[in-house]
């Protein structure tokens, strides 16, 4: 390796850790980047009727302001109100349920059973009830750090929408030159799956909230529209979402009514089921399909590297990812990878000795 490849490499690796480190910004500006290739099909469907550009986006941001106002007036109070009262008897089902194990009869086995203190287990392990509601304190106070965040995505988000086309022409300029017209198809291929899955995604959490707080009603559960939003939110995060979602009812039916625990459940299975072997294939046939084994890995991967943001964003970022590598790796290089040259865009490809050459001959 000589000074240039080694001066390169050094350069590759401080620029890795560079990324690194502004991780966190980085995971900003890809949801500024969702959100702005999602309202653009708007904007470009306003400028058919003779709008412009910069108008479009002001009608689009002031449509987007007032259901954001209606949602905080309308739903976010009752919303939060009986969310804390969710909290509150967090302490109440810990009691409940540490009396039915110790209460339960188990025969002749019954003196081999040692007495079980689940609050003094949870004490143990950090769960204890006065750490949950702290951590939701803590959460709440840190209420101004995820504002600005939301603002700066927010602001971000209007700044692509004036001048997409821009920031996507210094994009293609950071690619080769006989390989930027490919690059181009693939961020519309890009575009096209974020936006099926984000439309696909809203319409099965609007399906699960409805389903849950009808369900939740006919039950007579209280607090129908807590669990009912939360079932709809944490549908976002497959696999964990819809799992977690089931245990804020169960709680308040372990305080009220023990027997509404299996008709919950059931129906939670019932719901989840119609979502994923129904409504989902309905929504999302011919558009994005991931394996759940794929979905669950980058779950944790992202999850583990980024946090709760990267939990968040895990399906956008492999949506973007598994186009990328179907028609990078695959398309353009894996299903070409013959003996013969390759060709992209008029340019002949030739690999020799494991080095890419472009052949420009005639």
């Amino acid at each position: 390796m000589n000074f240039g490849q080694s001066l390169g490499f050094l350069s590759f690796l401080i620029s890795l850790y560079i990324l690194w480190q502004i991780r966190q910004l980085l995971l900003l500006i890809f949801t500024a980047i969702i959100f702005s290739v999602v309202l653009n099909r708007l904007v470009v469907k306003l400028k058919k009727y003779s709008f412009t550009r910069y108008k479009a986006v002001i009608i689009i941001t002031i449509i987007a302001v007032i259901i954001l106002n209606l949602l905080l007036i309308l739903i976010f109070p009752p919303f939060l109100e009986q969310f804390e009262l969710l909290i509150n008897l967090f302490p109440k089902v810990i009691i409940k349920i540490n009396e039915f194990i110790n209460n339960f009869d188990f025969g002749e086995y019954k003196e081999l059973i040692p007495s079980i203190n689940l609050e003094k287990i949870l004490n143990d392990y950090g769960f204890s009830t006065s750490k949950v509601f702290n951590n939701f304190i803590i959460l709440f106070s840190n209420f101004f750090n995820v504002t600005l965040q939301l603002l700066f995505v927010v602001i971000l988000t209007i700044i692509f929408l004036l001048n997409p086309q821009k920031y996507r022409s210094y994009f293609l300029k950071i690619s080769p030159s006989f390989y930027r017209r490919r690059v181009d198809d693939i961020l519309n291929k890009s575009e096209i799956a974020i936006v099926s899955w984000l439309s696909g995604i809203l319409l099965n959490c609007i399906f699960i909230a409805v389903l849950s707080g009808v369900g939740l009603w006919v039950l007579q559960v209280k607090l129908v529209l807590v669990h009912a939003l939360l079932a709809g939110l944490l549908n976002f995060i497959p696999n964990i979402g819809p799992t977690l979602s089931v245990v804020f009812p169960i709680m308040i039916a372990v305080v009220d009514s023990p027997w509404k625990i299996i008709p919950i459940i059931i129906w939670y299975f019932i719901v989840q089921n119609i979502e994923s072997y129904w409504l989902t294939p309905k929504v999302m046939a011919d558009k994005v399909s991931l394996l759940p084994a794929v979905t669950l890995f980058a779950q944790i991967f992202f999850a583990t590297c980024f946090g709760l943001l990267g939990l968040l964003l895990a399906l956008p970022l492999t949506v973007i990812a598994k186009t990328w590598i179907e028609e990078v790796l695959f398309y353009d290089i894996l299903d070409k990878w013959t003996n013969e040259p390759l060709i992209i865009n008029d340019q002949k490809l030739i690999v020799n000795n494991g080095e890419l050459i472009i052949d420009n001959e005639e």
